[in-house]
């Protein structure tokens, strides 16, 4: 089935989130915020990540996606955000202008692209000499933990093994990043893993109800309605606890530079 990034009804399916300090915090070890000013999101979404950035004290930030229903709810999202804009266009082609930026952030975008040189090749050409390029995507190391009370996504894989097919075929392996970072010339590769914190829920409810929607959760939509009801029973009676449930997910961010 898969998700449509393209409909309508999905406008604003990624805007409902703000960026967790565990999130801030992690860019902020890795790459020198005060010599950033101008910077590209990449597959923004609904502009959370470049909220974000914004709120970090980047200058400019102009966000990208392939989706012109998504960044109609970036759009939005962001409306009062001035020093943040949105243009159409894709991984592989940004229409932006070269050796302008001195951040590029690629945030859960390379699991829906097979060929990651093109894609890395155009963020090469985006940045300034010595620019920030970090790629946060999950490894299949990263999907396939247990399901308990923080790392909700273990059930999707525990009650309906077919997706880990889905979801292994789409994860790259972490070594094949970097020899792919390496190929388009970038240097100075470094690997971080990360536990974020997606969600804090006051109660099993709230949880339930955000799974029910699919909100922010492209795996989801591999599941038919009968299939997603299955998942939050199964989760409903996996969860030892009713409230202040902390939702996090494991990632990788790769951090290179030009």
């Amino acid at each position: 089935m898969g998700i449509d990034f393209h409909s309508e009804k999905n406008r604003i399916t990624y805007t409902t989130r703000k960026a967790d300090n565990s999130w801030v915090e992690a860019i902020k070890n890795i790459v020198p915020i005060e010599k950033i000013f101008k910077s590209v999101d990449i597959g923004c979404g609904g502009g959370i990540y470049s909220k974000a950035l914004s709120d970090m004290g980047i200058e400019s930030v102009t966000g990208i996606d392939f989706s012109k229903a998504i960044l109609e709810g970036a759009r939005q999202n962001c409306e009062d955000y001035k020093n943040i804009s949105f243009e159409h266009g894709n991984a592989f082609e940004t229409h932006l202008n070269s050796d302008s930026y001195d951040l590029i952030l690629e945030r859960a975008l390379i699991h829906h692209i097979d060929d990651l040189r093109p894609c890395f090749l155009e963020a090469f050409r985006l940045l300034k000499e010595d620019g920030f390029y970090i790629v946060q995507d999950r490894t299949p190391e990263d999907c396939f933990l247990e399901g308990d009370k923080s790392h909700i996504r273990g059930y999707f894989f525990e009650l309906f093994p077919r997706l880990v097919e889905k979801e292994t075929n789409r994860r790259h392996k972490k070594q094949f990043v970097v020899e792919t970072l390496q190929e388009a010339g970038f240097k100075h590769i470094e690997e971080v893993k990360l536990w974020e914190t997606r969600a804090v829920y006051d109660n099993k409810k709230q949880l339930l109800n955000d799974l029910s929607d699919r909100t922010g959760r492209s795996i989801l939509h591999e599941l038919d309605d009968k299939e997603l009801k299955l998942l939050i029973n199964h989760i409903d009676k996996s969860l030892s606890i009713d409230t202040n449930i902390i939702e996090k997910d494991r990632w990788t961010i790769w951090k290179a530079v030009k």
